[in-house]
């Protein structure tokens, strides 16, 4: 087949994908596609477990977190955002926990803690697409999982597994679990080993509409986490922009682009223990640093590329964006390529990504 020609298919595809699609809103894009999740705890700390907000506490200092956890009791949160491409929905789910903490001597801990999963969804007529492919952030290596049926391959990256789902509120949802103290995330169960089972330490964490509930114990087997947007006014992507114009000992959350404030105090690294400070990172500083050429920040930056250098076998895959909240918080606050936050990832040229987001995929 001619370039043209598969050009010319590809843009059939996208066209009938858009046009038989219902309109749906991104925050109930999210919810349909939001996971169960398993999180693993441990007696020795059960709240520093517990999913919450980065502002939990009532202010967006992130430097008081770890001292400012208390006995749990907040509100299950997880934070999602929704890229719109012309062929697929990037819909990225992230965690957040006060502590990154240990029970180990000699071990290393730090405040604020935020891994997460992006899913891939394609645009194929139905309301809320089909799901093709997940990546997940475990501390500095992402791992990518595709479910039964989807026809992605390997790529640049190996497939390291198969996803699992669990039926509630009538939806099939996939299945994700997070590791106790140091909360590295996977497709459940390749992390942790806890399935949910009544002898083990855990909480499941399922999607709600409505107001996110806390767990009664480091056993609990029902929680309901809200959904917040990430990209939301006066919320963690607008924290980043305007620490971005701060100097650095004004900024509250952020210490650079893409990594979270966070110091020693209340007790991080006591005793035989050390703590590293400015040590979490957000969406924008995701990195695997040996899966070159993928780069720093893409989980939110550029998902499209993300996805195309993980997996083969895409099939119409467009890296055009027509909803791009990320890029136009970036835009709106002035940034262009020769105008960049402090930190902001060389290898992103931000006008030639500006240059990916059109008004229209005709």
């Amino acid at each position: 087949m001619s370039r043209t020609m598969a050009a010319l298919v590809l843009c059939a595809s996208l066209l009938a994908a858009a046009e038989g699609a219902q309109a749906v809103s991104p925050a109930e894009l999210a919810f349909f596609h939001a996971p169960v999740h398993y999180q693993d705890t441990d007696s020795s700390d059960y709240p520093s477990d517990y999913i919450t907000a980065f502002d939990y506490d009532a202010d967006r200092i992130t430097t008081n977190n770890w001292d400012n956890r208390g006995n749990g009791l907040w509100p299950a949160t997880a934070y999602y955002s929704v890229v719109e491409s012309c062929s697929h929905y990037f819909i990225t789910y992230a965690f957040y926990h006060p502590r990154d903490w240990s029970d180990t001597l000699f071990d290393q801990e730090h405040e604020n803690d935020l891994e997460g999963a992006i899913l891939s969804v394609r645009k194929d007529g139905s309301a809320f697409g089909r799901l093709e492919g997940m990546i997940t952030v475990f501390h500095t290596h992402f791992f990518s999982y595709t479910p039964p049926g989807s026809p992605y391959t390997n790529g640049h990256e190996n497939i390291d597994g198969t996803l699992s789902f669990e039926m509630h509120d009538g939806i099939s949802r996939v299945k994700t679990v997070q590791e106790a103290k140091g909360h590295g995330l996977k497709a459940w169960p390749y992390t942790s080993n806890f399935d949910g089972g009544p002898d083990q330490d855990g909480v499941v964490y399922y999607p709600t509409r409505g107001a996110g509930t806390y767990p009664l114990s480091g056993n609990d087997r029902h929680v309901a986490y809200r959904l917040v947007d990430i990209t939301e006014p006066h919320g963690l992507w607008a924290a980043a922009l305007s620490d971005a114009v701060q100097p650095g000992a004004h900024a509250h959350t952020f210490s650079s682009w893409g990594c979270f404030k966070g110091d020693a105090s209340g007790g991080c690294g006591s005793g035989a223990k050390s703590c590293s400070t400015n040590a979490a990172n957000a969406p924008w500083g995701w990195d695997d640093g040996d899966d070159g050429p993928s780069y720093r920040g893409e989980f939110a930056l550029d998902p499209a590329h993300l996805f195309s250098h993980y997996f083969g076998g895409v099939g119409p895959f467009s890296q055009q964006y027509v909803q791009h909240p990320f890029l136009a918080g970036l835009r709106n606050a002035g940034f262009y390529s020769g105008h960049v936050p402090a930190g902001f990832p060389s290898a992103l040229d931000l006008n030639s990504l500006y240059g990916k987001v059109v008004g229209s995929c005709r």
